[in-house]
């Protein structure tokens, strides 16, 4: 059994996940859709590693990494974890974070209407010209904890949202551009607070 703060990162979490797979649910069962269960790909890896000597002398380094734990026609529930550290001369502090990321891929085409120029097919153009027949936008929802680690002696809660698009370049590889917020509670410097997290990411997907 679960209890203490852990307990109650998970009670926001499965809830949030859950809501947003059943708000998206709508679209993606009217297809002809199947599911798939541990499809592990797309799985992504980013790394960011950034180092000053003065103004101030610190060292930063950022992971994400992640795999595709269901899919659904156009919806997909992919799990990922975070590693976020910074180091300088009066303090280091590491984050490390686990969350569920449902997505609803391609969720533009849910404007399929009207049917002499229907309104997705619009967007598509004006948003991605020529390669608006392979782009992949998708809606994404974050729910998960930030768990104890140096510098924060607590389990919090973290949730967040993103919007993204992909665009297949070779069987199986894909570029992916997304921003992504989160919002969570850490410990810093013995006090408790809500921090929050604004990323631009990018990178290849196999």
């Amino acid at each position: 059994m679960v209890s203490g703060p852990l307990s109650g990162g998970i009670r926001y979490t499965v809830p949030f996940v859950l809501g947003l797979l059943l708000a998206v649910a709508g679209p993606a069962s009217a297809q002809d859709a199947l599911l798939d269960l541990l499809p592990i790909k797309p799985i992504n890896l980013d790394i960011a590693i950034r180092k000053q000597t003065f103004a101030p002398k610190d060292r930063e380094i950022g992971i994400q990494a992640g795999f595709t734990a269901l899919r659904y026609g156009d919806l997909e529930l992919r799990a990922t974890y975070q590693f976020f550290s910074i180091r300088t001369e009066e303090f280091t502090t590491d984050q490390h974070s686990v969350f569920l990321n449902p997505r609803w891929n391609n969720f533009i085409d849910v404007l399929d209407f009207p049917k002499r120029k229907p309104i997705n097919r619009v967007i598509r153009h004006v948003l991605f010209g020529p390669l608006a027949d392979r782009a992949v936008p998708y809606l994404g929802a974050i729910g998960g904890i930030v768990l104890p680690s140096s510098g924060n002696d607590r389990t919090g809660h973290l949730v967040g949202g993103q919007v993204g698009v992909r665009f297949p370049v070779a069987h199986g590889i894909a570029v992916d551009f997304s921003f992504q917020y989160t919002q969570y509670e850490i410990d810093f410097r013995e006090e408790r607070g809500l921090a929050q997290q604004w990323v631009f990411l990018t990178g290849v997907r196999f």
